[in-house]
Parts: structure tokens; C-alpha cells; sequence
């Protein structure tokens, strides 16, 4: 057993001081080589070996600067210091030499310097293992899923929740995530869950980086509250996972504090006079037998029962391990139930005495007391070995969401590293109800996602397994570490984890027995597994895409497009047809393939392959563009497979391209957001906050082109920065709303935003507002009030981008509210400002007048003038017959194939015509890659109307598993089970 701190040595809460190494900067001078006076042979060939190698130590230079600038403590795959594993990225790179030979024919271009590690090639690309459950028939198990959570209870309920946030995982979408997070959290009953779920979902929000918090405020959510989670029992008055926190009333403070010492009226203050004395040396303490031996069993037992000391009006307690003033404390006590003025170091003999003589009344005490007053890591570190030795349960609990809440930095603490990886550490843990598997769940994610050393990682993903008890939790925590050990080439191990996950029912496991198999020399083993998947399993993209790393030729390129057909937002099988295409130096035709991917799905791998090809191609704008997009995604990115840091190539490639004023910058992101340019924006605004990078304004901006992006985590971290960075209370007030509303906290934003304009009238005050009002409840009686606040916000100051965003809203509430003329108005006003997007609701107000053509011919001008447009054509079907409708959503549908509607068009028409059976495979495509709600709802009514009521009622559960209070899908749920029902009877 780990000694623990002695009181006296060590103060209780003593705050430790961080030793403050300094940083190491190396700064580098740019060489210039002289001409040499003679013009020989020889001469020449030395003057190219000295720019040769003055490139060569540029680049060395480079990777010392990258050594000691990066923010990346580890990487995941450290196996090795000299040998760079490249089975961690989704493609390997092949490093070209430059020989004597191009020297001499003075071949060094600028290419072949900011490509110094060269182009990929196909042999080496491979895709990762996705390190989390992924269901061959994801349907299925949704509806699984929501039809046990339908008849679960208590804490089952949110063990459920917690599979479901494991199963979304796969679906990627941060807002389901977070809402299985929030119901698990709803359900939880015992301490431990609520302290760990409660800390998940602060992480999950990344609080830690808003400036001026503390990871014990109360952000005014129940289910987040630190003092709510301390608090044992189901929370049987939160009706919403949005209901308001009341820590701050008085009632809510005595059920933290005051109820659980006691109730202190209950008892009398008055001294009674006492009949035997506690004896701690020469001195003597009075106590009164009967109050003393009402505090436990044994007690009572050796104060009233046959002991000697029952006799006796002087009991020496000298050996007992506690002080005098010790004893006087438990003597008040035994009066009062109180521990008034009683010091950290007290309570904690108090505490030792209570579990030596079993008095759990004083223990609760003692737990609840010194709970209380862990506030910060240095506390908890020292008090957490107390509670451990004295099983003081919510002392433990305290400190744990400490250190939870204090996620991720928490994790670089080598003590808290200890308290968690350590097997002992975990069996000390698991004896006060402190070991589970959601806490090392969370853990373990969070050692992932922050790219951990891989020996931690490790460690937390073993606990994990340990902490596991039905098959799912299992397999998830085999199949994480097969994932690891893959990437560590621990090949046989990670064959074995993955074999182990796969027999407790993860088919996917498969992948990785093959993968596995493969790096041993087993290719055509591998093969046979995958096939074998393929013909005992409904075919996915994934598995195509799996089996095509064991095909060659003709045969691998058929699977890589199967791959896509099944599932086209898998980028590997892209990524490899673009390598191929560079191998036969087809390098504009390898840009468009990238292409079609990053249309509708960015991915800083896809960036940084599509930047290596521009570089190539001897675009060196575009490529500037693509890594300056990728840093705005992964600021620290490590490029050429973890070998330089990106903003060093951003450096290199400055050189040769034209650097713009802040004037020319504002001048291009103009012309690029009116474009509906998103990632040159991106780009442009990127360039702007690298000599600003405190701009709130431009934090604000990038925060709605990465939305726009579908790139919500790195949104929110940019909106989290122009919150940091505000230099106004109003106008922090305003990014606080948006962060608010964005995590579905409509109520809380609104607050913020009447809060901001209180202080201050602005435009962004005013839109959020009038934003948040449009999208809740927008009625005929609240519409004037928005109209108003959106005149409002185009009255304050602002720019052309953002009055366009305003005149656009304000046009399409006219059209709600059937005033025609006034939302044209707005909407050509819009575009005189150069708001494209404003030909959209231009086009619907003609079509409304009956205006047909000139609709259809005003979203023509919106697809010309678009970079991304998807959506352009979806709109513009709208507007035509139906065989030039069918050819837009074809186009929608290849620009952009996540997008729904299109789906669901040609489905709808599919069943207009009686064609039941494609109507429902059309559905069937998207929801293979895609199980939207929308789509999910529509084939369960066309099931319905086939009779097909299992499949009806099986959609049904799946659709309410992604959102339980979709009103048409519980509508259609009720019926089709009444239906159901009646056809057994």
C-alpha cells in the first residue's frame, strides 16, 4: 500500500508551485552563397553541391525547429525514436533521394525542395482500423438499442446510453454523441457515474479553454453541476437533460453540505454532564457513556456490554492513534453531530477513528466535510490517499472529478498518470466503487484523442478490459487495443484482440485479424477472411475497400470502386485512384479525384495529399491554401507523415508566392465568401490571424465557415477563441450565446444575447437573438418581433458579409409571413452586396409568384457563381419538370452524396409510380452510409404501406434511437404497432 502523506509534514491543501522550465528558441539565418570568380568545371560542380547542401541543411534546420516548437508531447505510434510508423496514417510516403546525378544537371527544383520526403505511392497506402464499434447492420442494432432502452430502467438506462454513444461513434455526429452522454448522465444514480459522466460531458464541451473558468464553476446545467454529481440517488425532478441548475439556491447547498452531516436541530448544544473520561496520555477528556457508545456497535458494546472498560470511569485510549484533540472532537460530535471549527487535519483523525470503530454517522460526516474542500489537483493529490486507506467514498469521488474535470491537461500530471494506469492503483480504486468501465472509457478516449504515448494509452485501454462485464464492453476495449497494438506492430498481440473481439460478435474485428495477418506474411489468409465477410454478410463499403488492400491490379481498382459505390464517403479508395494517377504522371487528373471528396467531406489527410499534388503540379497558391485550411483544422498537424510541422511548409511556400496586405486580404475574402468559397476563406482568414491572431472577429468568422464545413469541433475551438480573445463584455456575451446555442441551449444563448444588447446595441447581438427566436418558435405573433430585431441589427455597424447573412434571413421571414414584395426587396438588396446565396430566396419568391422560368433561371446564377454547389442544384429542382429535376439531383447527389433530399425525391417518385420495391432500395443506398432520420422515417412509412410492418416498426426504433421525440416517427411508431399488434391477434 502506497504510503500516504504525513499532515504534519505536508499542509492538508498547500498549493505547489510548477517547476517553470524555460523554452528553448533557435533562431536561423538565412545563408546567401557567393558566385565563385572562376567559371570551370569544377568549379561549377562545387557550386552545386553547395546549394545542395545549403538545401539540406535548411531542411535540417527545419526539423530542429519542428523538434523543439511542437506542442505534440508524443506521438501515438512511439514505438520507435529512428524507425517513423507509417501504419498510423492513412498513407505511407516513400522518401526520394537526390542523387549526384541531379546535381550535376542542376536539377534541384523548388518542387523537389518543399517535397523533400517526395510523393506517396500506392504501395504504401493503406486505411486505418476505426478504434471503435462499427455494426455490419447499424439499423438493426439502433432499433436493438432503443427497444431495450424502452423497457430498461435505473441505472440499466444508462448503461444503454453508454453502448448507444459507443455505436455512434460510428456515425460521427458530435450532437448524438453528446445527447447519449446527456441521457446516460440523466439516468445515472450512484455518485461515481455522475461524477464521471458529468466530467465527460464538460470535456466534450472542451471548458477547460474558455480563459477565466474553473473546472468546479457550475455553467448553469443540472447534468454538468460538480456539486449535483456529489449528490447520491436518481434525480427524480430533472425532467430534461436542459433543465436549469439551482446549486446557487440555498436548499440545493443543504442537500450538499448541511442534511448530510445531520440534522443539527435535533440535537441539544447544552454540555450534560459527563460519567468517564477518555485518558491520551496525562491528559483527560470528559464524555458522556451513553452519547459516546450511540455513535456505533462496537462502541456500545464496550462501554455498556461485558468489557472491562464498560466499568471503568477512566478509559485510556493512548494507543488508539488519536490525539486530544482528537478525542475532544469525536466527544463534541457524540453531542451535536457537528464538526464546527474543526481543522482539514482533525477531520482526518476523526475519519480514522469513525472506520476504527465502525461509526459511519461520523464517517459520512468526515467524507462529506473534507469533500467539500478539495478545489484544486494539488488538494486532491494529497487527500486522495487518505480516502483510498480510510474508504472514504466521496472524498475519493471529490477528488476524482478533480482530476476529470481538469481532462486533458489532468493526464500529463505523472501522479494522476499513476493513480490510473498503476494495477494496484485501479484495485484500491475498485474497493471504494471507484473503478469502472465508463471511467476508463472516458479515459481512454480522451489518451486517444489527445495522441497520448502509446504505453498510457495501453495501460488505460488494459484497466478498461479489466473493468468490462457484458460482450459489447468487451469487444470495444479488445478491439481499441488491437487497434494500438497494430499500430505499434505488436502484430501477434493485436492479432489475438482482435480475434477475441470478433468472437465476442464485433464482425468488424475481422478487419483488423486480416490486416494483422497480412503484416505477417499472410496476404492470401487475409484475403479469404474478407471474402468470407462479403458472402456471409450484407456487403459494405468498408469491406470492399478492406479486401482491395489484398487484390492487385485491375481487380483492386474494381473493389476500391465497389468500395465507393457502397459507401462513397470512405476517402482511402479516392486517395489511392489520385496516388495512381501521380504514378503515371497524371497529376491534374489525380487533383480532380481528390476533389470529389474534399467537395462535401474535409479531412486533413485529403488536404495535405491534394496540397503534395498542387506542389507538384507547381501550384504553389492552391497548395498555400489547402495547408493553411489544414492548420485552421489541426493546428499542430504534423505533414509528411509526422516528419515536418505544417506552418513550416506554409514558410517555404511564402517564398514563392505573393503575400497580401490586410487591405488585399479583406479585398479576397470578400470575393471568396460571395463566391461561396469556403475553403479559400477558410484560407485567407487563416493568413489574417497570423498577424492578428487575437481578432475575435475573425476567431467568429472562421467558427461559421468550418460549420458551413461540417467541421464542428475545430467550429466550436475557434468559437471558443473569439470568446477568449473578446475585448468587450458585450461582446463576449455574444460568442458565449452562440457556444450556447450551438450545444442546444436555446434558452441560456437567449439570455446572453438580451444581456449583450442591455449593455450595448450591435449587430451580432441582434442577429443571435433574432436567429435563435426564427429557429425555436417562429410564429405569426412572434415574426413582427424578429423582423424588428433584424432591422435592428442592419441599423448597427457591421460589414457587407454579414449585413448580406441579415437581409437574407429578414427576406426569407418575409416570405413566411407571405409579404412577397419586401422579402424581394431584401434579397436583391442582399446581392447588391454580393450575397449570392441570396439568389436562392430570390428564386423562391418568384416561384411563389408563380414566376416558374425565372426561378429556375435565377438559381442558374447561383450555380455559375458557386464554388460549392450541391445545394444549388438540389434547390433548382424545384423549379423544373421532372426529368431536368432528376438530372440536378443526380448532380446534387455526385458533388455531394450525404446530402438527403435527393434520395428521398427519387424514392417518393419511385413509389408515385407503384414501383415499391426501388423505391425502397433508393432508400436503402443512403442509409447504408448515412442512417438519417428523414430517410429512416420514409422507408418505414413506405414499409407500412406495404404491409411490412416488422420492417416498418424496425425503422421506426432505429429512427427514434437517433431522436426519441421526432413527432411524425412516434406518430407512425404508435400506429404501425397497432397494426402490428392486431395482425397477430
Amino acid at each position: 500500500m502506497q504510503a500516504r502523506p504525513n499532515p504534519t509534514n505536508h499542509p492538508f491543501f498547500s498549493l505547489l508551485k510548477p517547476n517553470i522550465l524555460p523554452l528553448m528558441s533557435i533562431s536561423t539565418n538565412n545563408t546567401h552563397e557567393s558566385k565563385s570568380p572562376i567559371s570551370t568545371p569544377t568549379s561549377k560542380l562545387l557550386t552545386l553541391i553547395k546549394q545542395h547542401m545549403s538545401t539540406i541543411s535548411m531542411l535540417k534546420t527545419l526539423k530542429l525547429k519542428n523538434h523543439c516548437k511542437t506542442t505534440q508531447v508524443h506521438a501515438l505510434n512511439s514505438s520507435s525514436d529512428n524507425n517513423t510508423n507509417t501504419s498510423t496514417n492513412p498513407h505511407r510516403i516513400q522518401t526520394q533521394p537526390i542523387t549526384i546525378n541531379s546535381i550535376l544537371s542542376n536539377s534541384i527544383s523548388v518542387t523537389e525542395c518543399l517535397l523533400p520526403y517526395g510523393l506517396p505511392i500506392t504501395h504504401f497506402l493503406e486505411p486505418p482500423i476505426d478504434p471503435f464499434l462499427k455494426s455490419v447492420n447499424l439499423v438493426e442494432s439502433l432499433s436493438d438499442l432503443h427497444r431495450r432502452i424502452e423497457i430498461s430502467s435505473g441505472s440499466d438506462k444508462s448503461w444503454i446510453f453508454l453502448e448507444q454513444y459507443s455505436l455512434f461513434c460510428s456515425i460521427g455526429d458530435p450532437k448524438l454523441l453528446r445527447r447519449s452522454l446527456q441521457s446516460a448522465r440523466q439516468h445515472a444514480g450512484d455518485v461515481h457515474s455522475k461524477v464521471v459522466l458529468s466530467s465527460w460531458l464538460r470535456y466534450e464541451r472542451r471548458e477547460d479553454e474558455l480563459v477565466g473558468t474553473s473546472s468546479l464553476d457550475c455553467v448553469g446545467r443540472f447534468l454538468e453541476c460538480p456539486k449535483a454529481a456529489l449528490i447520491h440517488g436518481y434525480d427524480l425532478d430533472l425532467i430534461s437533460v436542459y433543465d436549469h441548475c439551482k446549486c446557487k439556491e440555498t436548499h440545493i447547498e443543504k442537500n450538499v453540505v448541511d442534511n448530510s452531516i445531520g440534522d443539527e436541530c435535533s440535537t441539544s448544544d447544552e454540555h450534560e454532564d459527563g460519567d468517564f473520561v477518555f485518558c491520551i496520555g496525562d491528559d483527560e477528556v470528559i464524555c458522556v457513556r451513553d452519547k459516546i457508545a450511540a455513535l456505533s456497535i462496537p462502541l456500545k458494546s464496550m462501554l455498556h456490554g461485558n468489557f472491562m472498560e464498560s466499568k471503568r470511569d477512566k478509559i485510556d485510549f493512548s494507543r488508539i492513534g488519536i490525539s486530544v484533540e482528537g478525542i475532544r472532537a469525536v466527544e463534541f460530535f457524540s453531542r451535536t453531530r457537528r464538526l464546527d471549527s474543526c481543522s482539514p487535519e482533525l477531520v482526518l483523525e476523526l475519519l480514522a477513528f469513525a472506520n476504527q470503530f465502525c461509526c459511519e454517522e461520523m464517517k459520512h460526516c468526515c467524507d462529506v466535510y473534507l469533500a467539500s474542500l478539495v478545489c484544486t489537483i494539488e488538494d486532491a493529490l494529497v487527500v486522495i490517499d487518505y480516502g483510498l486507506e480510510e474508504r472514504a467514498s466521496l472524498l475519493v469521488a471529490s477528488c476524482l472529478q478533480i482530476f476529470l474535470r481538469e481532462l486533458p491537461s489532468s493526464l500529463y500530471n505523472r501522479k494522476v498518470l499513476d493513480l490510473f494506469c498503476s494495477f494496484e492503483a485501479t484495485q484500491r480504486l475498485s474497493m471504494v466503487g471507484h473503478a469502472s468501465f465508463a471511467l476508463y472509457y472516458f479515459l481512454s478516449q480522451v489518451a486517444m484523442e489527445e495522441k497520448m504515448p502509446s504505453k498510457v494509452t495501453i495501460a488505460l485501454l488494459v484497466r478498461l478490459r479489466e473493468c468490462a462485464t457484458q460482450n459489447w464492453e468487451k469487444a470495444l476495449a479488445l478491439h481499441q487495443l488491437g487497434c494500438l497494438k497494430l499500430e505499434r506492430r505488436e502484430y501477434k498481440d493485436a492479432q489475438c484482440c482482435f480475434e477475441e473481439a470478433a468472437e465476442l460478435g464485433h464482425v468488424y474485428s475481422m478487419a483488423g485479424v486480416a490486416r494483422t495477418k497480412s503484416k505477417q506474411g499472410q496476404s492470401f489468409s487475409a484475403y479469404e477472411i474478407i471474402n468470407t465477410l462479403i458472402s456471409e454478410h450484407k456487403p459494405a463499403g468498408w469491406m470492399y475497400q478492406e479486401r482491395s488492400l489484398y487484390n492487385v491490379g485491375k481487380k483492386k481498382i474494381l473493389d476500391l470502386n465497389n468500395a465507393t459505390k457502397l459507401d462513397p464517403t470512405l476517402p482511402f479508395p479516392y486517395m489511392y485512384r489520385a496516388v495512381a494517377m501521380v504514378e503515371t504522371n497524371q497529376i491534374g487528373e489525380a487533383i480532380v479525384e481528390i476533389n470529389k471528396i474534399i467537395g462535401f467531406k474535409l479531412s486533413p489527410d485529403c488536404l495535405e495529399l491534394r496540397a503534395w499534388f498542387l506542389i507538384a503540379n507547381e501550384d504553389y497558391d492552391a497548395a498555400l491554401r489547402d495547408i493553411r485550411v489544414l492548420l485552421t483544422l489541426k493546428p499542430s498537424y504534423m505533414i509528411f507523415n509526422g516528419k515536418m510541422r505544417a506552418d513550416h511548409l506554409v514558410e517555404l511556400l511564402g517564398q514563392h508566392v505573393r503575400i497580401w496586405s490586410p487591405a488585399d486580404c479583406w479585398l479576397q475574402l470578400y470575393d471568396r465568401w460571395s463566391s461561396i468559397d469556403d475553403i479559400g476563406s477558410l484560407a485567407v482568414i487563416h493568413q489574417m490571424l497570423i498577424n492578428d491572431p487575437q481578432n475575435s472577429l475573425l476567431r467568429f468568422r472562421q467558427s461559421l465557415l468550418l460549420l458551413r464545413l461540417n467541421c464542428q469541433k475545430a467550429a466550436m475551438r475557434s468559437l471558443r477563441l473569439a470568446r477568449n480573445y473578446s475585448s468587450t463584455d458585450y461582446e463576449r456575451l455574444v460568442y458565449e450565446g452562440w457556444i450556447l446555442y450551438d450545444t442546444g441551449h436555446r434558452e441560456e444563448a437567449l439570455s446572453k444575447a438580451e444581456k449583450s444588447t442591455s449593455i450595448q446595441r450591435s449587430f451580432e447581438a441582434f442577429f443571435l437573438k433574432a436567429y435563435i427566436l426564427a429557429d425555436t418558435t417562429l410564429d405569426p405573433q412572434s415574426s413582427p418581433y424578429v423582423i424588428q430585431l433584424l432591422k435592428d441589427a442592419l441599423g448597427c455597424p457591421s460589414d457587407g458579409l454579414r449585413k448580406g447573412q441579415a437581409l437574407n434571413n429578414l427576406g426569407s421571414i418575409y416570405v413566411d409571413c407571405e409579404e412577397l414584395d419586401l422579402a424581394a426587396d431584401c434579397y436583391i438588396n442582399a446581392l447588391d452586396i454580393k450575397h449570392t446565396r441570396a439568389h436562392q430566396g430570390l428564386a423562391r419568391v418568384l416561384h411563389l409568384k408563380g414566376e416558374r422560368k425565372a426561378a429556375y433561371e435565377e438559381m442558374t446564377k447561383l450555380i455559375e457563381k458557386a464554388q460549392n454547389s450541391a445545394s444549388a442544384y438540389e434547390k433548382r429542382s424545384e423549379y423544373c419538370d421532372r426529368d431536368v429535376a432528376n438530372n440536378d439531383l443526380s448532380m446534387a447527389t455526385q458533388l455531394d452524396p450525404l446530402r438527403t433530399y435527393p434520395y428521398r425525391y427519387r424514392a417518393a417518385v419511385l413509389m408515385d409510380d407503384q414501383n415499391e420495391t426501388q423505391a425502397v432500395e433508393e432508400l436503402n443506398k443512403a442509409i447504408a452510409f448515412k442512417p438519417d432520420l428523414q430517410m429512416l422515417h420514409l422507408r418505414a412509412a413506405f414499409h407500412e404501406s406495404m404491409g411490412d410492418f416488422v420492417s416498418a416498426l424496425r425503422d421506426c426504433n432505429a429512427a427514434l434511437c437517433l431522436d426519441p421525440s421526432h413527432k411524425d416517427t412516434v406518430d407512425l411508431y404508435s400506429r404501425t404497432r397497432g397494426q402490428a399488434t392486431d395482425l397477430h391477434v
